[in-house]
């Protein structure tokens, strides 16, 4: 196949229409990472051509296999619930892990980095939505894992950089816009008082479904996957 046709074909994977509009809408005010989970390799090569470097992934074996086989500039985050147990094969890439939603996973994390001598940023994810399904901290276990991390001396190879959450799955805007509020004032809150091992940067809320809310409040990363790539077919 001629290298033409094969760039169309792998343009065609993914949305650069919605791509262009998405990155014009950030204006440098937040990061963009596509969510490439379930997508194959020639998905990715296809927004990586096109500059962007920040993808998302769920699953740590899908992961670690398209970390060995795609370019070694990308920043691998990962957005998934990860289990201790898999710390391990992710410790030596992984550019940021999202979802730390407790103290054990924290320690697993440090243990695994100082293995790699490496410091893992890492995001706490904060438990704002409605559903009682999803994962974080409440404001109580934030406060007492932030002021583990700050006076923890092992905790040397982990470095608090934001906070994640994820608003209801609604078609009300106001109920999303008061969830993204609420963890605005947590960050605002923490950021405030910052330490080498926790520093307050990175304020991760918005999907494909409600980016647009998670700007307006405060957002500065924002984890887009159908937009790009399409619906997922899960049952493959």
């Amino acid at each position: 196949m001629c290298i033409f046709a094969l760039n169309s074909f792998f343009t065609m994977s993914i949305n650069i229409q919605n791509y262009q509009a998405i990155t014009a809408a950030l204006q440098n005010r937040a990061t963009l990472v596509a969510v490439s989970k379930t997508k194959p390799a020639a998905a990715i090569t296809a927004l990586y051509q096109l500059g962007q470097l920040d993808f998302g992934e769920n699953y740590v074996q899908e992961l670690i296999e398209k970390q060995a086989a795609l370019p070694k500039d990308i920043r691998w985050h990962f957005i998934g619930h990860l289990q201790s147990n898999k710390v391990k094969y992710i410790a030596p890439f992984v550019h940021l892990i999202h979802g730390v939603d407790s103290a054990n996973l924290l320690k697993e994390i440090n243990k695994q980095a100082a293995k790699n001598n490496r410091i893992i940023n890492c995001l706490l994810q904060i438990h704002i939505a409605k559903e009682e399904t999803k994962f974080g901290f409440n404001a109580a276990e934030l406060d007492a894992v932030i002021k583990e991390v700050q006076t923890n001396n092992t905790l040397q190879h982990v470095t608090i950089c934001g906070l994640m959450g994820m608003a209801s799955f609604s078609d009300d805007g106001a109920v999303v816009k008061e969830e993204f509020e609420s963890l605005k004032k947590l960050f605002d809150k923490y950021k405030a008082v910052q330490t080498a091992n926790c520093n307050l940067q990175i304020l991760s809320m918005g999907m494909s479904s409600d980016y647009n809310i998670a700007l307006e409040e405060g957002s500065n990363m924002v984890r887009i996957g159908s937009l790009l790539f399409g619906e997922r077919d899960y049952t493959k």
